[in-house]
């Protein structure tokens, strides 16, 4: 975690003469706990640290911990049994491990850093420009660890004050005071923030606050209000899905405007991309980015988490394909998270052929061998018919190109660029991320205008991403919420946060019941919320900090 650096000058004393006070080093100036926040310039740098972390949360720790989010769910299974990867839950959601343990410190970590902010700006010698700027940037940030705090632990200790000093004595508000704190900072931060055109890549806007208040407004039960919300961002004149081809690759085929937002460079509002909301940088080789492109450190492992470990095929004890490869065979995917039955198949039933999001160059299920030295050079391998003796648990497999960059690796991962070949450190995906993208936005009010017994309007809703889709419309009499749900994973995939969605609805036991095979027998209705870590309630020795039930 990175803090920001206390410097106290160290004032040296003189020995030889009582007289000899000019050998005093009397600092001119230095950084405190007292003066650091004093100015635009320590604020800010706080804040950049808020960025930052919500990078590290969600996409760049580590390869297992932002993985969290998508293990355990209804879209994917362990390829490879680990409790990193929620195989044998018992382990993984006991009160003493290290998967909530992780998640609690590092949002609370976003909620003491951002009341650091919020307590000091007022006081601070900045204008009352910068003053709401910074004040915009961390209620949002608070808001936004507090949200996943409650979808995930549900009622939880509510800190809105600068804490100096130890505390043992926490005790958890209710969840409707959470989400009531939530809703009162992101009113502020969408008044505040500014317009999505004037924000910088990457920075907050007032969009990305209405879109996710639409959100927290469905979790307080309040839908009006989440109608309301959705609709300033989907009728802002700024924002719109992408209809056409656009960006960096745009005139390759195949591809299409799906495959177009998922391409290098694409994600920000300078390609061209108004469909984007919130989009967190990777900046590659850049001085202060997070990824290099001799290795995948500091990177999103996603390429490396979901796409097939293609190296271990062996058809009639030959290797049809190179591995690892910068092309549709998955650059250098291990077979991690492999995606259920109900991603790949049943979800896509009524429009197997004609959605473009389960086009070959979406959603990769035909692999075509390109081992020269392999006598099924150019031969076609589909994961609907595959080869006899070929393990599909792991090594072969349907997946999501959204999560790697066919023949667009960055020049530094390629062993042979000739060949397309890729260097041992390649796994990372190498493009910026949405953290909020518009499509979603839709389905939110989707699921808005459903809770309000509007099914018409719902419908509309679906249908505009699935216009986009050229997916068959939905009748306004099949939707409710497994169908948004459904329409969740086509849209978004592997690119959600899957675990916040199930668990802010509840339903995250249900849906891996009937829909994940893999972790059938282990879910629990008590996982529909994590343990608060038992060495927090250890700790927390003047008041009692409940434990949620079952644990």
């Amino acid at each position: 975690m990175r803090k920001i650096i206390l410097i106290v000058s160290t004032i040296l004393l003189a020995t030889t003469s009582c007289n000899d006070d000019f050998l005093e080093e009397k600092p001119l100036d230095f950084l405190s706990n007292v003066n650091a926040y004093d100015t635009y310039e320590g604020l800010n740098a706080t804040v950049n640290n808020l960025y930052w972390f919500s990078r590290r949360i969600f996409f760049d720790r580590d390869e297992h911990r932002p993985f969290d989010f998508i293990y355990g769910t209804d879209l994917v299974y362990d390829g490879q049994s680990s409790t990193d990867r929620h195989t044998n839950m018992i382990a993984a959601y006991d009160p003493n491990s290290g998967i909530p343990a992780t998640h609690w410190d590092n949002l609370y970590t976003m909620v003491v850093e951002s009341n650091i902010v919020i307590s000091r700006a007022p006081v601070a010698d900045i204008t009352e420009e910068q003053q709401i700027e910074i004040l915009a940037q961390a209620r949002f940030f608070r808001a936004f660890a507090y949200r996943a705090l409650v979808y995930i632990w549900g009622g939880v200790p509510l800190v809105t004050e600068e804490i100096t000093e130890p505390r043992t004595d926490f005790v958890r508000a209710s969840k409707e005071e959470v989400l009531n704190q939530i809703i009162e900072d992101l009113n502020y931060a969408a008044n505040n923030l500014p317009g999505i055109t004037e924000a910088k890549d990457g920075k907050l806007n007032n969009l990305a606050a209405r879109h996710l208040l639409s959100e927290v407004y469905l979790a307080a039960n309040r839908p009006q209000d989440a109608v309301n919300a959705a609709s300033v961002v989907i009728n802002d004149p700024a924002t719109a899905l992408m209809q056409n081809r656009f960006g960096s690759r745009a005139n390759e085929t195949p591809g299409d405007v799906y495959w177009d937002l998922f391409r290098m460079n694409n994600q920000n509002r300078g390609s061209g991309n108004t469909e984007a909301l919130w989009v967190i940088q990777f900046e590659t080789d850049v001085l202060g980015g997070s990824t290099v492109s001799g290795g995948r450190g500091g990177s999103y492992m996603l390429e490396r988490h979901h796409a097939p470990f293609i190296r271990n095929v062996k058809v009639n004890g030959e290797s049809p394909f190179l591995w690892p490869k910068s092309d549709y065979t998955g650059g250098r995917g291990i077979g991690w998270a492999v995606p259920t039955y109900h991603f790949t198949n049943e979800i896509w039933e009524s429009d197997f052929d004609n959605d473009i999001r389960n086009a070959n160059h979406n959603f990769v299920r035909e692999f075509t061998a390109d081992n020269p030295n392999s006598s099924y050079y150019g031969q076609v391998f589909s994961t609907e018919n595959p080869p006899e003796g070929v393990d599909t648990t792991r090594d072969f497999y349907a997946y999501q190109s959204k999560v790697t960059t066919p023949m667009n690796h960055p020049d530094g991962l390629y062993d042979d660029k000739e060949l397309g070949t890729l260097k041992s450190s390649a796994g990372a995906t190498y493009t910026d991320q949405y953290m909020f993208r518009m499509a979603e936005t839709y389905l939110l009010r989707a699921e808005a205008y459903m809770d309000l017994g509007n099914n018409a309007k719902a419908a509309a809703d679906i249908n505009k991403v699935r216009e986009r889709a050229h997916a068959n419309p939905v009748a306004a009499g099949d939707v409710d919420i497994d169908y948004i749900l459904d329409e969740r994973m086509r849209e978004l995939g592997v690119e959600e946060k899957r675990r916040l969605t199930l668990m802010r609805l509840g339903l995250l036991y249900d849906r891996v019941k009937r829909f994940n095979p893999y972790y059938a027998d282990e879910i629990l209705p008590k996982y529909n919320l994590w343990p608060i870590p038992a060495a927090e309630i250890e700790r927390n020795i003047d008041a009692e900090l409940e434990q949620n039930p079952g644990y």
